[in-house]
This record gives structure tokens, sequence and C-alpha cells, in this order.
């Protein structure tokens, strides 16, 4: 993305603008990016989300991870991008137009099968199946009623020293308004207070594109 691009996802804020210009994507990205944007379902992760991400991957030296919610395989492509070489990448959606726009993009990007699993299915459907604890980073995307009584379970699959995230917590600023009662306000306001007073994790609230949750167990 050049500095003259309209950053997506960043409003009038210039410094959020310049941290989406700043997190350069490449162009598979860009390309995933351009379809999602005529998806209906989960957005794509904004540029600066999408870097953070890779950066959380990179940290930990991320070699399992799971993505809930595709975004058109943009977030996929930035965990790919801070995972080890032969770290393995496991994302579910239950949209089978966003699982097809993930799986263009990994094509695209030139991924091999061996290091992404596309899985079609709701958390409720996905998880059991996933090992508890043999994960270093669990992304959560896209509408939080849909994973929100699943946060036990997806707080299991992570790791000691591993991370959960949860994209879009500050979008509209509805989680901090007491009056709005809606119900996905109801359900971040959960979430964040769960993650928040869960002793044995540390959470921040990362105030870039339209909020990232971040919580590491630390026991």
């Amino acid at each position: 993305m050049s500095a003259e691009e309209p950053p997506p996802g960043s409003g009038t804020d210039p410094g959020a603008a310049y941290a989406d210009r700043f997190a350069a994507e490449s162009p598979e990205m860009a390309s995933a990016r351009h379809r999602a944007h005529f998806l209906s379902g989960t957005p794509p992760v904004e540029p600066a989300v999408g870097a953070t991400l890779a950066v959380l991957a990179a940290t930990a030296g991320a070699r399992s991870v799971v993505s809930i919610g595709s975004g058109g395989g943009l977030a996929a492509l930035w965990l790919l991008r801070g995972m080890r070489p032969d770290g393995v990448l496991t994302a579910l959606d239950g949209d089978p137009e966003q699982l097809g726009a993930a799986r263009k993009a990994l094509a695209e990007a030139k991924v091999p099968a061996s290091r992404a699993r596309l899985i079609f299915g709701t958390p409720g459907e996905v998880i059991p199946r996933l090992s508890p604890g043999a994960y270093d980073l669990v992304c959560c995307a896209g509408p939080p009623r849909d994973y929100s009584e699943h946060l036990p379970a997806l707080l299991g699959l992570v790791r000691l020293g591993g991370s959960l995230t949860c994209h879009g917590v500050l979008a509209g600023g509805r989680v901090a308004d007491r009056t709005a009662r809606d119900p996905q306000s109801v359900a971040w306001r959960e979430i964040a207070r769960t993650v928040r007073d869960d002793e044995t994790l540390l959470p921040a609230v990362l105030p870039i594109g339209t909020g990232l949750l971040v919580a590491t167990r630390r026991r």
C-alpha cells in the first residue's frame, strides 16, 4: 500500500491511517482485501491489526495457530507471515463464501497445503475436535456472539505463554456505552469481563483498527 492510497478501516484518524500504511501488505493481501469487501459476514482485519497478529505469532514462535472467522483470508496471510516456516494454521468459518475467498487467497500466495487447514463449520462444531492446550495463538474475528459462548473452550486451546485475540472489540465505541444493550455489545462486554477477571490471563485492549483484545496465558 502506498502513502497515497486510502488506508482501509482507519477513518479520519491520521494516526490510524499512518499505522495502516506502515503495515505494508503484499500484492496477494491487497487482492484478498479487495475481494473481501464484496462479501457479507466477517470484514477483513485492518492492515495494522494484521501486522500485530503477525508480530504476536512471531514473538510466540508460533507453530500451531487457530483462526476463527476467515475475513477473506487476510488474517490467515498475516498470521502465516509471522509463524514459523513449519507452522500450521487451522482456519474455520461457517460461511462458505468467506472460506472460499480464504482458500483463493492462500492459493494466490502459494501457501503449501501442508501449512493451512481450512475447515467449514462453526466454533461449536469444530472446537471439540481441536486439542486443548496445543495452540500458540487463537485469533477470533467476526460477531462476538458467534463464539462468546465457547470462550472457555477457546481459552482452553491456548498453551502456557500463548495468546487469545479478539478483533473488533472497540467497533463503534459500543462496548464502552452502557446504554448499548444490543446482543453484540452485551457479548463484547461479557467477553472483555471474562478475560479481564481471569487470573490466569494477562490482558490488554489495543486501540488499533476496530480494536484488538489480547490475552496471554501466564499459568
